[in-house]
Formats: C-alpha cells, sequence, structure tokens
C-alpha cells in the first residue's frame, strides 16, 4: 500500500502490483505508477539463489519507512519463517500467502494481528476449501491466482472457462463479509483496449481489483473500476429522489426505487471515489 492509498484491510485497493524483491531501483518506481498497492514479491517472481538478497531489500526498503504489501514464500518452503518474521518487524508491511489454505492461513493471520492478509488462491485444495479459509479470524480478502491454479488444474484461463470459478471467490468472500476480492494477473500489457477489456469481466464478476504485473496496466485497472459517467449519473439522481421523498415510494426514470436499489446507489458513488491515506 503506497502512501496515497488505502490499505486492502479496507478493501478500497483496485490495482495491486507486483514488483519482483530483488529489483529495489524499482520500489519507489511501483509507488509513482499510480497503483493503489504495491506488492514486494520474495516468491515467483525471485530465484532460489537469490531469496536471502531479496529479503535483505525488502526489509531495507521497509525500515527506511517504506509501505507495501509483501508476498512471503509459502509456507511449505525453507524460506517461510524468515519471511513471516520480516514482515513481523516492519509495521508498515502487509502480507499476501501463497498457495493459501485455511491450515496455512490461521498461522500467518495470527502472527500478524492487525496488518491486512490477503490470502492467494491458486492451488484446488485452497479453491476446495473456501468456505473454511473465509472464515479465518483476521483474513482481510481473496486474491485469486488465476496462471497457477490454470497450470494445476487444467482448466485454461480462457474465455468462459474460468468463469465459475471466478463466480464462487466472488459469492464466498460476500458471505464471509470479507471486502471484494482481488482478481488474477493478465499477460497483456501493451494493448490498452484489452486490459481494460479484462478488468471490466473481473468487476461484472464481483471482484473488487486486479493484480498487475507491470505498470502500464495500472491505469487501465483502475479506470475499469471506477463507475461510469452514466452509471454515476443514475446513482445521484436515485439519491437526490430518495432523499426528497424522506424515504417514501418515489420512482427515478420510471422506476420504483426500493432499499437495494438505494444501496446499489450508494455502493456506485463510493466507488468513484479515490482512495485516500490510510
Amino acid at each position: 500500500m503506497s502512501s496515497s492509498s488505502e490499505s486492502p484491510l479496507h478493501g478500497i485497493a483496485r490495482s495491486l502490483l507486483f514488483v519482483p524483491g530483488d529489483r529495489p531501483e524499482r520500489f519507489d518506481k511501483a509507488l509513482a505508477s499510480g497503483t493503489h498497492a504495491v506488492i514486494l514479491d520474495l516468491e515467483d517472481a525471485v530465484a532460489p539463489s537469490a531469496k536471502v538478497q531479496a529479503r535483505e531489500a525488502v526489509g531495507a526498503w521497509l525500515a527506511a519507512g517504506g509501505q507495501a504489501i509483501v508476498r512471503i514464500n509459502a509456507i511449505d518452503t525453507e524460506w517461510h519463517a524468515d519471511d513471516l518474521r520480516l514482515v513481523q518487524a516492519m509495521p508498515g508491511a502487509g502480507v499476501m500467502l501463497p498457495k493459501a489454505d485455511a491450515a496455512s492461513m490461521a498461522g500467518v493471520a495470527n502472527a500478524l494481528r492487525g496488518r491486512p492478509v490477503i490470502a492467494l488462491v491458486e492451488t484446488v485444495a485452497g479453491y476446495l476449501g473456501l468456505r473454511q479459509l473465509c472464515a479465518t479470524p483476521g483474513l482481510q480478502r481473496l486474491a485469486f491466482g488465476s496462471v497457477d491454479f490454470a497450470v494445476e488444474s487444467g482448466i485454461a484461463d480462457e474465455g468462459d472457462a474460468m468463469t465459475a470459478i471466478r463466480t464462487q471467490i466472488a459469492l464466498e468472500s460476500c458471505h464471509a463479509r470479507l471486502a471484494a476480492p482481488i482478481d488474477g494477473v493478465s499477460l497483456e500489457f501493451t494493448d490498452e483496449a484489452r486490459m481494460r477489456a479484462d478488468a471490466l469481466r473481473s468487476r461484472q464478476l464481483g471482484f473488487g481489483g486486479k493484480l498487475c504485473i507491470h505498470p502500464r496496466q495500472v491505469s487501465a485497472v483502475n479506470a475499469a473500476f471506477l463507475p461510469t459517467a452514466a452509471e454515476l449519473q443514475w446513482a445521484t439522481r436515485v439519491l437526490a429522489a430518495f432523499e426528497a421523498s424522506q424515504g417514501a415510494a418515489t420512482a427515478v426514470d420510471g422506476k420504483m426505487i426500493d432499499k437495494p436499489v438505494v444501496e446499489r446507489a450508494r455502493r456506485i458513488v463510493a466507488g468513484s471515489q479515490p482512495p485516500v491515506a490510510a
């Protein structure tokens, strides 16, 4: 989470940009990209031979006052315990746990009470245990590791093949009253229209944000999760009519306004607000 963004604890971050932990020269550049949260990656983006170097670089940057989410290594790796101790020692750090399931998340959330904790769902076992995972005390948000999930499951992340998977992640998050989940990365980072379309689809499926792997993706993701001008105009009219009626039955555009409609309008207006400092 950058100094100009809200913590994922509150579900505001729409774009979350990965930065390799062994590339400290990119950390400040990532903050300046417009992303709502920076994820310093100690896992997939770092070769085994560079794990210690990356942890030291991330620790030095955080110790100097930097704020970010740290994707630590999975619980079954030799680097996990040291990664977790690093985050514990850094007040400005949240954590993303890869290959999360209920058991591994329970230990991490307990060790980092009060910190933003994101569970990266990227295994079939983690997906099948979503209900238990979402019930873990201290968990704030789910993220979908779609690339790794596709490799293990054999389900290609193309067209509508993973729509049911994504829908279930959104539903379990809603049922557990977690912040809207974060969709996985798109590999495209040169085609603005394609990047925006991918992010719009994530929004339509109930996600509240999207992981990014390149700074070029950030602006497209941010824009996709903002309401359109037409949506905002409609919501403003609904709220104005509801206020004028003092809660009595009324209509906008020839349609009756009831409580769910008013709540939708409120969400649209709230979604138009930029992230604020945590």
